[in-house]
């Protein structure tokens, strides 16, 4: 952006973040101290693949959930990972094209953040990690706003069968005696 060579460039990086007027996200990417939401994170670190805010990290800033996600899960088409920023631990989980949809966009954090819907969904698929981070799932309360038959039509859209059976299992135990809140 400034028109200089590259190597100039991570110098002049580097002297500004000395004077913490910039930090580090990762390599070749920066960010101003207070202008970056975690939220953004994933999306500056995955570029220029797409990623969006899911998992427990979406399940509670919808309400679903009470635990307070430690870092900020994420679902990609790039590999899985952890990355350590400034701002926020960022868990980033892969997931295939066909089921990387469910996402809206959100001004207030500056980020896609997934459906409630998509968000529970994803934790279900991602059940068979080795990580086994998504074996339990908190104490769930579905949104008023959370539609069963939203969420058991996003199924079609995983195509291994094995894979869309256990998270459909999985959906309709979770969904089994829960309440909705405001019902």
């Amino acid at each position: 952006m400034l028109g200089v060579d590259p190597r100039h460039a991570s110098v002049i990086l580097g002297r500004l973040t000395e004077g913490d007027h910039v930090f580090r996200l990762s390599h070749g990417r920066w960010a101003f101290p207070g202008r970056v939401s975690p939220f953004a994170v994933p999306e500056a670190l995955t570029r220029p693949l797409p990623s969006y805010v899911s998992l427990q990290s979406a399940l509670y800033h919808h309400g679903m959930i009470e635990q307070i996600p430690d870092v900020v899960y994420a679902v990609t088409l790039g590999p899985p990972r952890l990355a350590l920023t400034p701002i926020t631990a960022v868990s980033l989980h892969q997931v295939t094209p066909e089921f990387f949809f469910g996402f809206e966009r959100l001004s207030n954090v500056g980020a896609n953040v997934a459906t409630p819907e998509k968000a529970l969904l994803d934790f279900f698929y991602l059940r068979p990690a080795r990580s086994r981070r998504f074996r339990a799932l908190p104490e769930l309360e579905l949104p008023r706003t959370f539609s069963k038959s939203r969420a058991r039509a996003m199924l079609t859209r995983i195509r291994s069968e094995p894979r869309r059976a256990l998270v459909a299992e999985l959906l309709d135990h979770a969904l089994s005696g829960r309440k909705q809140r405001g019902a």
